[in-house]
């Protein structure tokens, strides 16, 4: 959904900023990078809450599934707090996006090469396909943005 606003920004015509200006302007754009904030922070708790789950997804080549699966969700928690503060938020959104993309291509294609890949599990491959391109396109929204201090909504002072 954050993905999707953040287009929806970039791509809002005359009569959205008039008219719907909360959702097409800037406090728009701050308010879905929120949003993708507030997921990453979801996404992280879920990493730590459901290890049972997160932990096996690891590829057998990789030793410390447990580990690497604390990792992941304590990385996500860190995006999500750098961005819901604004420090270091661009080079959070970007590593969270890089973070999910490599998931996406280390789980998923060692699974349907070697053939043990179930329907459910060619559904998840699809939500994370997407996940990460969202995270891409919230990414660049912060391509103005200062490195160490991203502000929030600007608000434009009435005469």
């Amino acid at each position: 959904v954050a993905g999707a606003w953040v287009l929806y920004v970039w791509l809002a015509t005359r009569w959205d900023r008039r008219y719907l200006g909360f959702f097409s302007g800037e406090t728009g754009l701050w308010a879905a990078r929120m949003l993708y904030a507030l997921a990453m922070i979801a996404f992280g708790l879920s990493h730590f809450f459901y290890l049972d789950l997160t932990a096996p997804l690891i590829p057998a080549w990789l030793p410390w599934h447990v580990g690497w699966a604390y990792f992941t969700g304590g990385a996500y928690l860190a995006a999500g707090l750098a961005m819901i503060t604004g420090i270091l938020a661009k080079p959070a959104a970007i590593l969270s996006a890089l973070q999910m993309g490599l998931l996406t291509f280390l789980v998923w294609p060692p699974l349907m090469l070697s053939g043990t890949i179930t329907a459910s599990q060619w559904g998840e491959f699809v939500v994370s396909w997407t996940l990460t391109a969202a995270a891409w396109v919230v990414a660049d929204s912060y391509r103005g943005a200062g490195w160490l201090v991203a502000r929030g909504p600007v608000r434009v002072a009435s005469a």
